[in-house]
């Protein structure tokens, strides 16, 4: 069974302004370094957009439709805390949402197995009635509640291992049985939040912060050590990934030192424990990443690693 890969065009078309980190040059690259995947069991998807339904299974109903209309005729406008808008901004982020709403129903409708959405603005620091570090809507909170709302989904498990923890995510993690967040992350580091005696309502939040300096031993040795046992305690009928690859040295706003093959490594240990507990679904969303060549190469290793037999 193939992997998918979700995209949109559009999603390009989400201008940050000059140099702001998260620009439009970091999907281009991970575009153009998947192309050469096309012969390795990935199958390209256009995304289509979210719908407000879609959208308001996480965010307030005002919010949502206080982002649609934020969008500024022309030029930039600042929604505070880094997160800039353009006139194209609202459009990929529907898109954005709706690729990874899209990976989702492929994935458990068993169309494919695995699934990696390449879009932007990424999601998880965006909380039900704020947008913030960069995020509008929520991606992968909201197919995770998209896969709860079919009806044939009981628990889906969230990985994050973007450097920075996803709060917006644990914001709507914590109240919900439903649902597990597992996430490593640096601290003290953006946004703050994350301290590992945040457990949520259920002891379903799983955070491991990470100090300054950690490298591939401390990341691997915290994944081996509670991963497994979080989900064995949580068996999931879903994983899904906040793909965050900004743990990497080179990258510019943060301190880890992890390295190329610890995206493939722990890559590979969730389709192992996604073939143990929910038939090897797994929909991964991309998110942090900001050396331009360390995200490419970085994607490349996780979605082969989600490709491979």
């Amino acid at each position: 069974m193939t992997t998918a890969l979700y995209y949109h065009p559009q999603c390009l078309e989400h201008v940050t302004g000059d140099d702001h980190p998260e620009s439009p040059e970091r999907l281009r690259a991970v575009l153009a370094a998947l192309d050469a995947l096309q012969a390795e069991r990935l199958d390209h998807r256009l995304a289509i957009p979210a719908t407000r339904d879609q959208i308001s299974l996480v965010h307030d109903r005002d919010y949502v439709a206080a982002i649609m209309a934020a969008a500024p005729g022309r030029g930039l406008l600042d929604l505070g805390d880094g997160t800039m808008i353009s006139p194209g901004s609202v459009a990929a982020a529907l898109l954005a949402v709706g690729a990874v709403c899209g990976a989702v129903e492929a994935v458990l409708d068993g169309a494919v197995q695995t699934a990696f959405c390449a879009v932007r603005p990424p999601g998880h620091h965006a909380e039900p009635n704020r947008a913030m570090g960069f995020c509008l809507f929520n991606n992968v909170a909201i197919g995770a509640r998209y896969a709860l709302s079919r009806g044939d989904v009981r628990r889906v498990a969230i990985i994050d291992f973007d450097v920075h923890h996803g709060n917006g995510t644990q914001v709507v993690v914590d109240p919900d049985p439903a649902l597990m967040l597992l996430s490593t992350h640096q601290s003290p580091l953006y946004p703050g939040t994350g301290a590992a005696d945040q457990v949520g309502d259920h002891a379903n939040v799983i955070n491991i912060p990470l100090a300054a300096g950690s490298g591939s031993p401390e990341f691997r040795r915290a994944v081996t050590a509670r991963l497994a046992p979080a989900l064995a305690r949580f068996p999931p009928d879903l994983i899904m990934i906040s793909a965050g690859f900004d743990a990497h040295w080179r990258d510019p706003l943060a301190d880890l030192n992890l390295v190329e093959d610890d995206f493939r490594w722990v890559t590979r240990k969730l389709v192992e424990l996604a073939r143990l507990y929910c038939r090897g679904r797994i929909v991964s969303t991309l998110e942090g990443g900001y050396d331009v060549a360390a995200l490419a190469s970085c994607c490349v290793a996780h979605v082969r690693a989600l490709a491979a037999p």
